[in-house]
């Protein structure tokens, strides 16, 4: 949507990356894209929908060599894994509070400092000039110009406790305690009959969470979700905010199943069973 924005605003063009045989990032697409009018590539780290992991590096390399700058959507992968900006080699990262144990309504962008400084301020207001006379302002060093009025201070020392936190996991274990959850969810699911369930295996290499739809049945996604709630058991049903996938994927929604570091295998074991008796009620 920002860029459909952006596009009535300037005129520029959009492009879209289709999905490979495995409905992950098909990169080899990507790269038929590029060309040297290429300015921006934006793209999600880990698919909010789908699970797949990006090919962020051979992205970053591909888009570069033309001369375009990468902003990358990490607001599913910074919870979930170690990331690295340094290694990926992105210009732009966002993250977003609320997916990683911290406040809503808190996020955070970082940027390479080469970039940041040459960017003009997206607001006016307070802390965020040098200098202000009657007739021109001048702007506070970057970060600070892109930081207008009286910042969020209890989200801010929220986010940074939750970062604290994680930190003190570790996040080599969460990545690794999610990648065992979420293969085993992906493996219990495949044990129920007339699913579709989207995005790669976990062979190729996914996060751990699984959209799904009764292709047996027919069931509503909401009314699937509905059924599981009664017995205790929260999903997501909807688009994801995914629109133009689900049309890609031939559906109006989808039923999803999320995992963080606390659910257990237990947890996962008590959905398959109420997966499994909502779908025989719904469709009897």
């Amino acid at each position: 949507v920002p860029w459909q924005m952006l596009q009535e605003r300037t005129g520029c063009v959009l492009k879209f990356v289709q999905l490979d045989a495995n409905q992950g990032y098909d990169l080899a697409h990507f790269r038929t894209l590029l060309s040297d009018r290429t300015k921006l590539v934006a793209l999600p780290h880990v698919s909010n929908t789908l699970g797949c992991i990006c090919p962020v590096k051979e992205v970053v390399e591909a888009a570069h060599a033309v001369g375009a700058c990468v902003l990358l959507d990490a607001c599913q992968s910074v919870p979930h894994m170690p990331v690295d900006v340094g290694d990926l080699g992105v210009d732009w990262l966002v993250a977003s509070g609320h997916k990683m144990c911290g406040p809503t309504g808190i996020g955070f962008l970082w940027g390479r400092y080469s970039i940041l400084e040459k960017m003009p301020p997206w607001q006016g207001g307070g802390e965020m000039i040098d200098e202000v006379f009657l007739d021109h302002s001048t702007w506070a060093p970057a970060p600070g110009r892109f930081e207008a009025g009286t910042p969020a201070i209890a989200e801010a020392i929220g986010l940074g406790a939750a970062c604290d936190y994680l930190t003190e996991i570790g996040m080599d274990k969460v990545q690794q305690y999610e990648h065992d959850l979420g293969e085993y969810l992906w493996k219990q699911m495949k044990t129920v009959e007339g699913l579709d369930m989207y995005g790669p295996p976990p062979s190729v290499g996914r996060a751990a969470l699984v959209s799904f739809n009764d292709k047996q049945g027919g069931s509503h996604a909401l009314d699937l979700s509905t059924f599981l709630d009664l017995d205790g058991v929260a999903v997501r049903s909807g688009h994801h905010c995914t629109q133009p996938l689900h049309r890609e994927l031939g559906v109006g929604s989808s039923a999803r199943a999320s995992l963080y570091i606390y659910n257990t295998f237990e947890e996962v074991d008590k959905f398959i069973e109420v997966l499994k008796s909502s779908l025989a009620m719904l469709r009897s």
